[in-house]
């Protein structure tokens, strides 16, 4: 069986398990389970408009995910100890492919990894009101990140040559920051083929990664 089979029954497994638990113990039941490599971000950040349209404080116990809506709340597990911290999304990242969350100083203060930087965890969705399903929900390939508008439009001019019958190129703005976007996939597993074309078609693209928009 191919690994990436392998990990989705064990995901699927992972998460059966979670949610019986939850029903007999009359605790939130965990909607899914995700392992992987988080990151922080700290004070530097602070003041910063996040994704979201909040003001970052490194102080609050956030953080980043590529696809999860906005006010999702989940419980992100330190692997390896019994430390876990529950936390709101309320930005987008990490930036970085082989890392799965990005959490707000304090919430990686409460599971003591200030330090490493970089540990492996698992991360729960809880339900929650505030992760109500969203009324137009569509999934997009992040393929470049710009300070300067101009590059922006060059790179969206090369990917819509390259991507254009695969949908729209498109270039939005939040803050000083300029995202070029390929696709708008009705489902992640769509959005994930056309990331790995992407990420194929060039060198400057090899860090191109699948966002949730629509909200």
């Amino acid at each position: 069986m191919a690994p990436d089979n392998l990990f989705a029954i064990r995901l699927a497994v992972m998460g059966l398990a979670l949610a019986v638990c939850g029903h007999a113990q009359g605790q939130p039941v965990a909607l899914a389970v995700e392992e992987g490599i988080a990151s922080w971000y700290g004070a530097a950040f602070d003041g910063q408009r996040s994704a979201s349209g909040e003001i970052f404080d490194s102080g609050q116990l956030t953080a980043a995910h590529r696809t999860l809506p906005f006010g999702t709340r989940v419980r992100v597990h330190r692997l390896g100890s019994a430390e876990s911290i529950v936390v709101r999304i309320n930005d987008r990242g990490p930036y970085i492919e082989s890392r799965i969350i990005d959490l707000s100083y304090a919430a990686a203060q409460r599971l003591g990894v200030t330090d490493p930087g970089l540990f492996r965890v698992a991360i729960e969705v809880l339900e929650s009101e505030e992760a109500a399903p969203q009324a137009r929900t569509f999934f997009a390939v992040r393929a470049g990140t710009f300070r300067n508008p101009d590059n922006a439009r060059r790179t969206s001019l090369l990917l819509q040559e390259k991507f254009g019958a695969d949908g729209p190129v498109t270039i939005t703005r939040n803050g000083d920051y300029w995202y070029v976007l390929v696709g708008n996939a009705a489902t992640q597993a769509e959005a994930e083929t056309l990331a790995v074309s992407v990420r194929k078609s060039g060198e400057a693209f090899r860090s191109a990664y699948v966002v949730r928009l629509g909200q």
